[in-house]
């Protein structure tokens, strides 16, 4: 295992201190218990967006912290649920007198313990479950689909959304519109080496892939045989655009997500094949994001997410955002 660590068990707290310092401007990071805040503290009547997971899939979430997004984030160690102490803090310091609201990604322990957080904690909030990949019903952590690169839009929608003064109410229902919009599938070249366990998740052939994979390394749809990114392109956009049933003139976000490993040009021709496919069936793609922004550690691989928009859901993400990934905007 080849990786720029001090020791593996600190490889957590050591990333967060340097993720403090590299972005003062927009986070601070609180170590015990562990969470990532909004620099300014809360603000006073607004709707705090609070999500998090285990670490490894950076920038998220982390990297969403700050104006037009998340008012905090609680990482978990590499590929393991925060636990519900991190999440009371994060919202006991973000909390603006206006409720919670959990974005959680549907992994079993993600899902517990922001259940336990929110009953242990009271007070008003409310919670908004993203199971946006289309490639499994269920996998070894969850029930149901997993919660993957869409939360990011769910995420960048709601938190435009909390900072122009919408209620809780009105924030976890659009929440679960986004989600309910989007769908996403992966697909992997190579695995992961979780630092604890210093082999790779699972192993695939030199011209091999796992079609569908998740982003902790769970099976996906298939093992199959590398392919030309054109057809491979065509594979996802299929399952993503026939299980959400986007249909001839829609307008859609279209969302390729690097897994950690893969090249930005890799990336940019995964879109134009994409961009291409949706014009052959109609998909009008309104808005674009190319990068690594959803990652599994040093994962080769990409997903694809297509988001239905409207006008609401544009004029959202189109809002000035300041996080350490995303900024754009006044």
């Amino acid at each position: 295992m080849k990786k720029l660590i001090n020791a593996v068990e600190d490889v957590l707290s050591e990333s967060l201190r340097g993720f403090g310092l590299a972005h003062a401007d927009v986070a601070t990071v609180s170590h015990d218990p562990t969470f990532v805040a909004r620099r300014g503290g809360p603000k006073q009547g607004k709707v705090a967006l609070i999500s998090g997971g285990g670490s490894g899939h950076e920038p998220m979430h982390a990297g969403f912290v700050g104006y037009g997004m998340l008012d905090a984030a609680c990482p978990g160690e590499v590929f393991t649920s925060p636990t519900p102490d991190q999440m009371i803090a994060a919202a006991e310091a973000m909390d603006g007198d206006a409720g919670i609201l959990w974005i959680v990604k549907n992994y079993a322990g993600d899902v517990m313990n922001f259940e336990m957080a929110a009953e242990m904690r009271g007070g008003p909030s409310a919670t908004v479950l993203v199971q946006d990949d289309v490639a499994v019903e269920s996998s070894l952590h969850s029930q149901g689909r997993r919660g993957v690169a869409g939360t990011i839009v769910v995420e960048k929608v709601v938190g435009a959304a909390a900072e122009q003064g919408a209620d809780l109410a009105t924030c976890a229902a659009l929440g679960r519109r986004v989600a309910e919009a989007s769908g996403s599938m992966g697909l992997a070249l190579s695995s992961c080496t979780v630092p604890a366990a210093g082999a790779p998740t699972f192993t695939l052939g030199e011209a091999e892939i796992e079609m569908g994979v998740g982003i902790h390394g769970e099976p996906g749809r298939r093992r199959a045989a590398l392919d030309r990114a054109d057809a491979l392109s065509a594979e996802m956009i299929a399952a993503v655009a026939e299980d959400r049933g986007l249909r001839h003139g829609e307008e859609v976000l279209l969302f390729v997500n690097g897994l950690g490993a893969t090249p930005l040009m890799e990336l940019y021709l995964m879109y134009d094949a994409c961009a291409r496919l949706c014009a052959e069936r109609g998909l009008l793609i309104g808005r674009a994001l190319v990068g690594n922004f959803c990652t599994s550690l040093e994962m080769a691989g990409v997903s694809v997410t297509l988001t239905r928009l409207d006008g609401e859901i544009t004029r959202l993400w189109d809002a000035p955002v300041q996080t350490a990934a995303l900024r754009w905007g006044a």
